[in-house]
């Protein structure tokens, strides 16, 4: 059994506001609460015309008020740009307001330009050491503050054993707590590109996410890292993963590819050094001149996603997923909105999973 599962970045497209596109997400998660999927995470990006994703913690907070039953997570939260305190507190709470519904995804990518990372972080100097650094500490620190690190046959947690970490300052001794008193703790992952995040997890033992989304090579050897040095913590006693897979799913393959286009052009753009704007509409897009370089680009990324009708998307899905051996895999559905589309919908993104889960019956069961 494949589980499937759902990334959304929030993406902003020509005459929407931040917030139409939010209400577009939420029809979305609706959708994928209804299908069956297991759970939806959003990213942190900043200061990106076409990304309104800027707050996972915010958004996970609305969706998860809206929802029922699917999980609700960040892909990912970028540690170095927050106090460690700050992300256990925020997701703390989101897990006392829905218990056994959250998950944490921590990233080391600062997920901006160096200037929105150099004001994210409240650094006093761009010469300041790279938060980036301590990241390793950091997650510990987190794992520690929201009881991430304990098994799952700890919680609920005892009054006397609550999840924190303690501290010497100036010669006095403090206990730090996320919240006061916690029944049960937000599933914690690591995400990355590389073996650095690969190798940081298996050395802690959590589970591991590869960002296959962005188009790097370099799985393979990740994933091998990963099992491979998996060292058994309290909370994961075997490795767990699941990568992350840009789709678009229509009637047609033309269709679908159409449809992917606005994303495409939006990608290709942001990897040649192009001007960055709100995502295109569909038509916008197939209106859209591309210089040789940005063709080449859109071309790259159209062989890596999986773009086309429900079969031979379906196909390719299962066929990741027993190539690289993962428990899950993440759908980043990425069709884009047509001139005639309300605001506040994504119409091709929700066919993408529904004609998708169509094809995995599994989801309903």
């Amino acid at each position: 059994m494949t589980q499937l599962s759902v990334l959304d970045l929030i993406p902003v497209r020509t005459r929407q506001s931040s917030g139409d596109a939010i209400a577009a997400s939420l029809a979305l998660v609706r959708t994928a609460e209804r299908l069956g999927f297991t759970r939806y995470w959003v990213a942190e990006h900043h200061n990106m015309p076409a990304v309104a994703s800027t707050s996972p913690a915010t958004l996970i907070a609305h969706f998860a008020a809206q929802t029922s039953r699917i999980r609700l997570g960040s892909g990912g939260v970028m540690l170095p740009n927050h106090a460690p305190l700050s992300i256990a507190e925020q997701f703390a709470l989101l897990e006392a307001m829905h218990p056994g519904r959250i998950d944490l995804g921590l990233g080391r990518a600062p997920g901006s330009d160096p200037v929105t990372a150099y004001m994210l972080r409240g650094q006093r100097n761009p010469t300041d050491p790279d938060p980036a650094a301590n990241f390793p500490t950091d997650v510990e620190t987190v794992a520690a503050l929201i009881g991430a690190d304990r098994a799952a046959d700890e919680v609920p947690f005892g009054a006397d054993a609550q999840p924190g970490v303690a501290l010497n300052v100036r010669a006095r001794s403090y206990e730090l707590k996320s919240t006061p008193f916690l029944t049960s703790a937000p599933s914690l992952w690591l995400l990355g590109s590389s073996t650095y995040s690969a190798s940081l997890a298996a050395k802690l033992g959590l589970p591991f996410v590869f960002a296959n989304h962005f188009g790097q090579s370099g799985i393979d050897e990740a994933l091998a890292v990963y099992r491979g040095s998996f060292e058994p913590s309290a909370a994961l006693a075997e490795p767990r993963t699941f990568l992350t897979l840009n789709v678009s799913v229509a009637p047609t393959a033309e269709e679908a590819r159409e449809v992917a286009l606005p994303q495409l052009i939006t990608m290709a753009r942001l990897r040649t050094g192009g001007a960055l704007a709100a995502q295109l509409t569909v038509e916008e897009a197939v209106a859209t001149p591309l210089t040789a370089v940005e063709q080449d680009a859109v071309l790259e990324q159209e062989r890596r996603w999986l773009i086309g009708t429900a079969d031979d998307v379906a196909s390719r899905i299962r066929s990741a997923a027993e190539r690289y051996g993962v428990d899950e895999v993440m759908l980043s559905p990425i069709g884009g909105g047509r001139d005639a589309d309300a605001l506040t919908a994504s119409p091709a993104r929700e066919r993408t999973l529904e004609l998708v889960a169509a094809e995995f019956p599994e989801l309903a069961a």
